[in-house]
């Protein structure tokens, strides 16, 4: 049974502070809360610290006293690592914690992970973020929380402060799979986009223009209206969020049509698409370098032709 509102001044743990972790633990600090933060990187710690919270190594001393724990992790399999695994954190918590993982996970990891937590009265609702470093910073991320009805409304103060728009998405799992179907209509968007902008420069129209007219028109989405022409067009190719982090999660889309049954052709070709861009391109590729790929398959098609 979950207890009242996780609040001001209540400690939480924020497990991971790297490019989201970070700016996501300051807004808590703004909003009142004690924040402690776990994170390998020196500066990542220095950085919580010059904000007003307390910086550990550990996860384990991060979470002592805390009464929701955030993990803001690279995948799933680490979200387990640091609760259940070897030398994991989940054991030595009171029950009536609460995790929050904002990782993008697997759904079907989340869901496992749940039911192995349970006995232990640990509660976990999934809660990926969707918005990226900026508004990370600016406290107006999109957040998608699934779980236990009670659990998520236990949980709103801490997400409020990070977010400016939180969907209650359904059962636990329910906000990985939403984020990870969301990443997949927004990688394809921005394919699109792109092939648009290879095609029109082909025939000698101005990118710019493309871009207008799409902005205009029945063409507009997220990535003609904000990466275009600041990452893309201008070749400066750093939006903040990386080619391998989408490649992960359209494959997790991928998987969950799988799962499921569906034989659905296009998100299986775009999750294979963004594989191989990640195979090709360097690894700290920035995911608007899916332009330079699709560039480099048409080089390398007309060189052979």
């Amino acid at each position: 049974m979950a207890t009242s509102s996780i609040s001001p001044p209540a400690t939480i743990a924020v497990i991971g502070l790297g490019q989201m972790g970070l700016p996501m633990a300051k807004r808590l600090i703004g909003a009142g809360f004690t924040v402690h933060g776990a994170d390998l990187a020196e500066v990542a710690r220095a950085a919580l610290t010059a904000a007003g919270g307390k910086a550990f190594t550990g996860a384990a001393e991060a979470a002592a006293g805390a009464a929701a724990i955030i993990t803001m992790l690279p995948n799933g399999r680490i979200v387990r690592d640091v609760l259940l695994g070897d030398g994991g954190i989940a054991k030595a918590l009171p029950k009536g914690t609460l995790i929050i993982d904002m990782s993008s996970s697997a759904p079907t990891d989340t869901t496992g992970l749940a039911a192995d937590l349970a006995p232990l009265g640990i509660a976990l609702i999934d809660a990926p973020v969707s918005g990226g470093v900026r508004r990370a910073v600016d406290g107006s991320l999109a957040i998608m929380a699934g779980g236990p009805q009670d659990e998520v409304e236990r949980a709103h103060p801490v997400l409020a402060a990070m977010g400016k728009s939180i969907f209650a998405t359904g059962p636990i799992g329910s906000g990985h799979a939403m984020k990870a179907l969301n990443n997949y209509v927004s990688a394809a968007g921005l394919v699109a986009a792109c092939e648009a902008l290879l095609v029109g420069r082909q025939f000698g129209l101005a990118p710019e223009t493309i871009v207008d007219v799409l902005n205009a028109s029945t063409g507009r989405n997220n990535s003609t209206e904000v990466k275009m022409k600041p990452f893309v067009i201008s070749g400066a190719f750093n939006s903040g969020f990386s080619l391998a982090l989408m490649a992960k999660d359209l494959r997790i889309a991928a998987d969950l049509a799988g799962h499921l049954g569906l034989g659905i052709p296009q998100i299986a070709a775009v999750a294979d698409l963004w594989e191989k861009a990640r195979g090709s391109l360097k690894a700290d590729a920035d995911h608007t370098e899916i332009y330079r790929f699709l560039a480099d398959i048409d080089a390398n098609r007309t060189a052979t032709a």
